[in-house]
């Protein structure tokens, strides 16, 4: 739990600028991907709030949900680095966590398909980002570990705070959903 914490304040502290840019400053792929999830709100947010939800949904959930998501979040980025862009994608992602915030302040308990399938659709879109987004001279081997370790990372310190949370879950869910509002608002 208290390593969990440690993790807030520094993911807080990034640089916006760093989620949307080249990461030219960065020393390796690996430093590159791990800052791509911690360096915006639409990623940050999304990936805190998948571990939220799947420590709200209890069960096998908890892992299966997490786990899922970083699977086809690297099928998302192999594919985003060799090229694939859809339209829509980065409003997709600010939905992921307007939708996100809405299943946990309505404590929404999805059918365990329905679920990981949610999940897994918004890691894809996630994944597109973090490949495309991929510097030049960068290893999709070690970019992708990165930005897989570090959501990771995130989806457990979601599920970490849900424990001492839980009480409080849908107004946390409230706050995401009216972040993702204004995240797709931003976008206009």
């Amino acid at each position: 739990m208290r390593k969990s914490l440690l993790i807030l304040p520094l993911a807080l502290a990034s640089s916006a600028a760093l989620a949307h840019s080249g990461h030219a400053g960065h020393d390796s792929a690996m430093l590159a991907g791990l800052s791509h999830p911690l360096g915006g709100a639409d990623h940050l947010l999304a990936m805190l709030a998948v571990g939220l939800w799947a420590g709200q949904q209890g069960g096998a959930a908890r892992w299966q949900a997490p786990l899922a998501f970083v699977a086809l979040l690297a099928v998302g980025g192999a594919l985003g680095a060799a090229g694939l862009w859809l339209p829509g994608v980065e409003a997709g992602i600010a939905a992921s966590v307007l939708a996100l915030g809405l299943l946990l302040a309505a404590r929404a308990r999805l059918p365990r398909w329905a679920g990981l399938g949610l999940t897994g659709g918004f890691a894809l879109l996630h994944g597109l980002a973090h490949g495309a987004e991929m510097p030049a001279s960068a290893s999709l081997l070690a970019y992708g570990a990165g930005f897989m370790a570090a959501s990771a990372a995130l989806h457990l310190a979601g599920l970490a705070l849900y424990v001492p949370l839980h009480r409080i879950s849908r107004a946390i869910g409230a706050l995401l959903a009216v972040a993702g509002v204004g995240l797709l608002l931003g976008m206009a």
